[in-house]
């Protein structure tokens, strides 16, 4: 357990504690788990309305091309992800991985074009590796920059957008993934049509001087509550989206993760730009042969969730082994016990029968199709 007295706060820190948020250690930060209401009520607000997230503790990167052309930081950042950037238009962004030189995954990120720069929010856990990693791997071609003077919000759910869309009218014609500046009570914020909950929402980047107020505002809407860590991970999970350190890692690849449509055709072996990024042979060559396991969705039997590290079998005796949960809990929105796990290829196929193995005992759990609940993404 990580000493209080050594973790970093947001600029939202004294906010949380005015709400009555419950605060804990999360990659290196005291953050709120859940304010009064509780896991559950917030969920299922989210899902029903709007929900308020302190997401300052990840990590803002900008990257500018010291040519000036956008298309040389474009071409130098395809050598560190296996993502199209070069064709990402301005006012989009997309979501990539760093992968090291044997295919598994350093951090997943997601990249904005801001027409003169690029703009990337990455995991806060890994924000100092990532950072180094980019200057490294771009310091002779662009400058790349830490934006420590920026906090970053979500507003998620079916609400959201009638929320914002009261402080600036232009919100409605957003859609999924596009990227915009705008004034929200006179602060200039940069707007992402994007979240990690499977609802319509926005990550809202605004000056630090700025952010309790605008959280502020935000949360006198009555439609709007403040949402803790522990609502934020039985939403991602339900929506079958994975956290880094649980569900991905470095010796996870992107095939093995089933996130072979984050790589654009273009980079993909017979590409007109395909290869070029650490871990190419590997990858591809999955793409061509499959991997050995695979990231799968679980619902268990019963009321009783599987959570993270249980092991998976063939068999209720326990003795073939198929895999690991790699995140487990109760679902509230679809009112059962959901996970997410790799299991080997040949029990990948949705509705296979397997086992859990919890306090000695072997629960049945079955492979399903992810997302457990469905996107509310506006296309």
């Amino acid at each position: 357990m990580e000493s209080i007295s050594h973790l970093k706060h947001t600029p939202l820190h004294a906010l949380h504690l005015s709400l009555g948020a419950r605060m804990v250690p999360f990659a290196g930060y005291e953050m709120p788990v859940q304010y009064h209401e509780g896991v559950l009520k917030e969920h299922l607000h989210t899902r029903a309305a709007a929900g308020l997230f302190d997401v300052s503790h990840m990590g803002q990167i900008a990257i500018r091309p010291r040519s000036g052309r956008i298309a040389d930081a474009a071409l130098a950042l395809e050598r560190l992800v296996p993502v199209d950037v070069l064709g990402l238009a301005e006012g989009r962004q997309r979501y990539a991985l760093f992968t090291n030189d044997q295919g598994g995954i350093l951090d997943d990120l997601m990249i904005a074009n801001r027409g003169d720069h690029l703009y990337l929010i990455v995991n806060a856990a890994c924000k100092a590796a990532d950072f180094e990693h980019l200057q490294r791997g771009l310091g002779d071609s662009c400058l790349v920059t830490m934006l420590n003077d920026r906090a970053l919000i979500a507003l998620q759910g079916p609400r959201a957008e009638a929320v914002l869309g009261e402080l600036w009218a232009d919100i409605a014609s957003m859609r999924f993934m596009d990227v915009a500046e705008a004034d929200l009570h006179d602060v200039a914020c940069i707007i992402s049509r994007s979240g990690y909950t499977g609802e319509d929402g926005f990550e809202i980047s605004i000056p630090i001087a700025s952010a309790v107020d605008v959280a502020q505002r935000l949360l006198e809407h009555p439609d709007v509550m403040p949402i803790g860590l522990g609502a934020r991970d039985s939403l991602r999970l339900e929506a079958g989206l994975c956290l880094y350190g649980n569900d991905i890692d470095t010796e996870t690849t992107p095939v093995e993760a089933a996130l072979e449509w984050a790589i654009q055709k273009s980079r993909r072996s017979g590409g007109d730009r395909a290869g070029g990024f650490p871990g190419a042979d590997r990858i591809l060559a999955e793409f061509t042969d499959g991997a050995g396991r695979r990231r799968v969705g679980l619902r268990p039997d019963g009321r009783a969730p599987v959570r993270g590290g249980v092991k998976l079998f063939a068999d209720p005796e326990g003795t073939v082994a198929a895999g690991t949960v790699t995140s487990g809990g109760f679902g509230p929105s679809v009112d059962a016990p959901v996970a997410m796990g790799y299991v080997d290829t040949a029990h990948a196929l949705s509705g296979t029968k397997l086992f859990a193995e919890v306090r000695g005992k072997y629960l049945p759990v079955t492979v399903s199709a992810l997302p457990f609940i469905q996107q509310t993404y506006k296309r």
